[in-house]
């Protein structure tokens, strides 16, 4: 098997872990079981979308003439799913927030440092 082969099957083998554990919590919730099989079909369709979705980012990465995929291109994928696509805008909005919060406060804090420095400057001429 070689290396491509090697973690494409650890990726599927995560995947089919993570699929589990949430299925055993889900049915937990529930006070339902899922059989194994239901788990296996549920992992694999995940695993496929999946790479559906990095296939597809990658295309719209490259018709933009980009090697990286940004966020819009995260948003394009999900527009078949109208769940999926609002999840996915509302997070996009959040980030955008914090990051707006974020740079306002290093731009405080650049002025306040800048203040602090002149401040320094004038009482060393001084003297």
């Amino acid at each position: 098997m070689d290396e491509d082969a090697a973690q494409r099957q650890r990726l599927k083998a995560a995947v089919h872990y993570t699929v589990g554990r949430l299925c055993q919590r889900v049915a937990a919730d529930c006070d339902k079981e899922i059989s194994k099989m239901a788990i296996a079909a549920i992992a694999e369709t995940t695993f496929r979308q999946c790479d559906i979705f990095a296939k597809d980012l990658e295309s719209f990465s490259r018709h933009a003439k980009r090697n990286t995929v940004m966020a819009d291109d995260v948003k394009l994928v999900a527009r078949r799913s109208t769940a999926l696509s609002n999840y996915i805008q509302r997070k996009s909005e959040e980030l955008a927030s914090t990051n707006q919060e974020q740079r306002e406060k290093r731009k405080k804090n650049a002025v306040k440092r800048k203040s602090t420095d002149m401040d320094i400057n004038t009482e060393t001429t001084e003297d």
